[in-house]
């Protein structure tokens, strides 16, 4: 069933959470529909470009049509529901798909998920991974005994009212509170609390999930003891409450405890961090969206040493994701949980916080972070030795992890070739690194010398 409306959505744009789709392709929609359901749920918007512009080339009297033969092409059935708006004369449905507890396929037994703007088959090994993940239920979905209503923060859930008014653009809000609840998956028909509304607005989550704060330690040197036995920290710290405030605490903490210096570049005076914040507060934010919450015999932990920073994260790596493939991949523990902070504004675009961590280690002259993966943890570590000179990128400019390793070995040896560039990024095709340096090249942070088979790139 179709409903309608006739108010102008915000101008949309591809994301994780996000698909557009400009004509009646039947195949491009049930392989989204498909990919949303897999991965954290999205909205897909029928009829509009890439560049969020309605196309005019989808009908009503065709698009029922078309949603039923995309429906024909999904292994269990997803159901999806779907709004008609009508904007300056073009027709545009937008679709809303929610994560699924079951594993879906497409007719042809492809797997698909959604990762960033893109939607990616799965291997044989990933499928299997998540299918055993999704046998394992979700923990974040589950009622939490005793709980009711009461116990969400009024306050909180104002102040994410505002946030999640914000990022919805001109449209009123034509729903009250609980039905926005209800269906993003924090409060249950019966108005009790799911364990993601809980943590995310409950006035003392911890009573009723132990564990859920964070613990963060200083230790006085590089070891968790000193040589005669002796615990070595200097400041131990357990912060409760709801996870945005966890996340807030412990980042004042961090500022803290973070060394800072300065340079002068000319007249002026810029203050120098220990380590990059876009990183640290990203490895942070990772960490509460992501851990195991059902593992309720641990915190998350912050343990910062004289040479480096550690954040360990409760569960291991989650569906399909490994130490492999966690820069390329994207996929989801708690997307409830995930979605709450997104919306709130913790997290900027999902799926990039792995590539903002390397980017900004790189980019400030640091070792590229350690990811180490054990069965019940998960741990970032960032060393604050600098190995040489910060990269300069222009304001506002980003690069992939590719181009990020790239720079590395260039401020290593000074310069790289195709063919270096190559063996650093054997999985990817001659053309896309090509065109990785002709993007650096054009920003101005690469200078080309040479031609030909004699081509090399340096730092401009």
């Amino acid at each position: 069933m179709i409903s309608k409306g006739m108010v102008h959505p915000s101008r949309p744009e591809a994301t994780q959470l996000v698909a557009l789709l400009p004509g009646a392709d039947v195949q491009a929609l049930a392989e989204t529909i498909v990919a949303f359901a897999n991965a954290d749920g999205g909205t897909l918007y029928v009829g509009i470009t890439l560049e969020g512009r309605p196309t005019g080339a989808v009908f009503p009297e065709e698009f029922e049509g078309l949603v039923r033969q995309a429906e024909m092409l999904c292994r269990p059935p997803i159901f999806v529901k779907w709004e008609q708006l009508e904007v300056r004369g073009a027709f545009i449905f937008v679709g809303q798909v929610q994560r699924s507890p079951e594993l879906h396929t497409l007719t042809d037994g492809r797997v698909i998920v959604r990762t960033g703007p893109e939607n990616r088959v799965l291997t044989g090994e990933q499928v299997q991974q998540l299918a055993s993940t999704r046998q394992a239920g979700e923990y974040e979905a589950e009622p939490v005994p005793v709980a009711t209503r009461e116990d969400l923060d009024s306050a909180i859930l104002e102040r994410f009212l505002e946030a999640w008014e914000s990022r919805q653009g001109p449209r009123p809000r034509t729903r009250t509170l609980d039905d926005i609840l209800l269906d993003l998956g924090w409060l249950l028909p019966t108005g009790q609390p799911t364990v993601a509304g809980l943590l995310l607005f409950g006035k003392n989550p911890q009573t009723f999930i132990p564990r859920s704060g964070l613990v963060f330690v200083r230790f006085d040197g590089k070891q968790v003891r000193q040589a005669e036995g002796k615990p070595a920290y200097g400041r131990r710290v357990e912060v409760k409450g709801p996870l945005p405030q966890v996340i807030e605490h412990t980042w004042t903490i961090l500022q803290e405890e973070i060394r800072k210096g300065a340079v002068v570049s000319g007249l002026q005076r810029q203050e120098k961090w220990e380590y990059p914040p876009a990183a640290i507060r990203e490895a942070l934010v990772n960490a509460v969206a992501h851990r195991d919450y059902k593992l309720k015999g641990r915190a998350i932990e912050v343990r910062m040493f004289t040479d480096r920073l550690e954040i360990a994260s409760p569960g291991g790596l989650p569906g399909f994701i490994t130490v492999d493939n966690i820069v390329e991949e994207h996929y989801s523990r708690n997307p409830r949980i995930v979605n709450g902070l997104f919306q709130w504004g913790y997290i900027e675009e999902l799926g990039l916080g792995v590539d903002l961590m390397i980017e900004e280690m790189t980019n400030a002259g640091h070792p590229l972070p350690d990811f180490k993966e054990s069965p019940f943890a998960f741990t970032v570590t960032f060393r604050n030795i600098q190995e040489r000179e910060p990269i300069t990128v222009p304001d506002g400019q980003t690069m992939s992890e590719r181009q990020a390793q790239a720079l590395a070995f260039i401020q290593k040896h000074g310069r790289i070739t195709s063919r270096d560039y190559q063996q650093l990024c054997p999985d990817v095709s001659p053309e896309t690194l090509r065109l990785d340096m002709v993007d650096l090249v054009e920003r101005g942070i690469l200078l080309k010398v040479g031609q030909k088979r004699g081509t090399y790139y340096i730092l401009k």
